[in-house]
């Protein structure tokens, strides 16, 4: 089995993996960034993270933390299959003979390319999601045409195209790449950091699996604590109306934010951010390290 082989059967496996573990909080994170601000005198639909699983569960059960499922666990097997599948033929070209490990910094530079590589895929994926997680936060506000009702991922991706071409779905692209090149820079190089410290030296092949969890799990919270903020302008561009935008782009979403809501506001839904992390990431990299192993 080829190296690309490997890298993208161990990287599906860890993004499934991922995406069991972490959707629920994801969906309560997209629920809490999109909910608009609330009218003066009113409260926020949503208090907070544990408020929105409360409301969630009552109005939708538990189905309802694992809505928009379905295109992220096509795709996020995908994604996570070319983000390690980029960043192994990118490790390839820096390996100055087969199995040398890497630097820090080569890990780092490995992440941000495979990033770019990701962002093309992530980019209409997540505005699906996105746009299927938000409903139910967004019905409730007065504006006009968010409250249109889809019935599934396909269905989001027919009233895109119908509204605005396939240009639509890539809508939010320049913001998903502001995120996903510095995270996965910045989450690779934590995760060799780790791994080194760990093993004692730059040979990491005999690691046992807590130290892999330690290490993606903590990789994983340091992909959210560098970007975060990019993602909630990639959130509310996504879910913004096609027809009459609220937004006409990621400079003028980040000033919207901070004039309405200030920083705090670019920082909604951080906290289920940040606790999914940890565990989605721990898996995600164990379950690739095992399969890409067994692999041979």
């Amino acid at each position: 089995m080829g190296d690309v082989a490997k890298d993208l059967a161990a990287g599906t496996a860890g993004g499934a993996a991922q995406l069991i573990c972490g959707h629920p909080f994801d969906t309560i994170k997209v629920k809490l960034q999109s909910q608009p601000a609330p009218l003066p005198g009113q409260l926020p639909k949503y208090s907070g993270a544990i408020d929105a699983v409360r409301q969630t569960l009552a109005s939708e059960g538990p189905r309802g933390l694992y809505k928009g499922m379905g295109a992220p666990l096509a795709t996020v097997a995908a994604l996570n299959a070319v983000l390690f599948t980029v960043r192994g033929q990118i490790e390839s070209f820096f390996r100055p003979y087969p199995g040398a490990s890497l630097q820090v910094n080569q890990q780092m530079v490995c992440g941000a390319g495979a990033g770019v590589a990701v962002s093309l895929l992530a980019c209409p994926t997540e505005l699906i999601k996105c746009r299927l997680q938000a409903q139910s936060a967004l019905a409730t506000s007065s504006s006009v045409g968010v409250a249109v009702k889809y019935g599934g991922p396909v269905d989001v991706a027919k009233h895109v195209l119908q509204s605005s071409g396939v240009k639509g779905l890539f809508k939010g692209l320049i913001p998903t790449m502001a995120r996903e090149v510095p995270g996965n820079a910045v989450a690779f190089g934590v995760y060799e950091l780790l791994k080194q410290h760990f093993a004692g030296g730059r040979d990491t092949s005999n690691l046992g699996r807590g130290s892999l969890m330690v290490a993606g799990g903590v990789a994983g919270a340091a992909f959210w604590l560098a970007v975060y903020p990019t993602d909630v302008i990639k959130s509310v561009i996504q879910v913004d109306d096609y027809k009459n935008p609220k937004f006409s782009g990621s400079m003028d979403a980040f000033r919207k934010i901070m004039a309405l809501e200030g920083a705090k506001g670019l920082y909604k839904g951080f906290g289920p951010a940040i606790v999914r992390s940890v565990p989605a990431n721990a898996a995600c990299f164990l379950v690739y390290e095992i399969t890409r192993s067994s692999l041979g």
